[in-house]
């Protein structure tokens, strides 16, 4: 009754509601009238939308097999201690983020170890201009294998070690951060933990 709602009202012969006497002279039927901005007469978006800051891409993550995951590429030095990193969606290609990765650090290096996620003419013809020794086992489905040094390739494991350490702080192993620059910077934070041992070396 304080909203001056109508009671529901019994349907006539034609199927119809009836309009109640106090309404004949009214056009469109019993109204009510708002007291408040959370009550309108009808359904609509909110007025008060506000707009996103920022899409999954940009924020590196994506639908993979594992879920709504991040992936994490790294790059690291002889002695297994990381030089850099470039995050992208989860089901983005190890390809996609090769190119930021090796272009981070203008320094010179004689080989490049990488698995077989990385075979790709034109990754290995960018190394070839480089004049980088690509150290990468071809994929089942070349046509033509490429050779390549195996026992350069057992030094992979340096770069498997250094995932295996930072998979150690668990903030890193599972994403919580929701933004990209929040989820780098502690990876970086992990990261000189791990530089701290060869500071004197330095």
């Amino acid at each position: 009754m304080e909203q001056r709602v109508p009671a529901l009202l019994a349907l006539g012969r034609d199927r119809g509601v009836r309009r109640p006497a106090g309404d004949a002279g009214r056009d469109g039927g019993a109204r009510y009238q708002c007291r408040h901005d959370r009550q309108h007469g009808g359904p609509g978006a909110s007025l008060r939308r506000r707009p996103k800051k920022g899409d999954q891409a940009a924020q590196g993550l994506g639908r993979s097999r594992g879920g709504f995951t991040t992936k994490l590429h790294a790059r690291c030095d002889g002695h297994g201690r990381p030089l850099g990193f470039v995050l992208t969606p989860g089901q983005t290609h190890d390809v996609k983020g090769f190119g930021p990765l090796v272009r981070m650090l203008g320094d010179r290096i004689e080989a490049l170890l990488a698995d077989k996620g990385y075979d790709a003419d034109a990754i290995r013809a960018e190394l070839a201009a480089a004049g980088v020794e690509a150290v990468i086992p071809t994929k089942t489905n070349r046509r033509i294998p490429i050779p390549h040094d195996r026992v350069k390739y057992r030094w992979r494991n340096l770069v498997e070690r250094l995932f295996s350490k930072l998979k150690n702080w668990r903030r890193v192993a599972t994403r919580y951060d929701k933004t990209k620059a929040s989820y780098l910077g502690f990876v970086t934070l992990a990261s000189i933990k791990l530089w701290l041992p060869f500071v004197h070396d330095a």
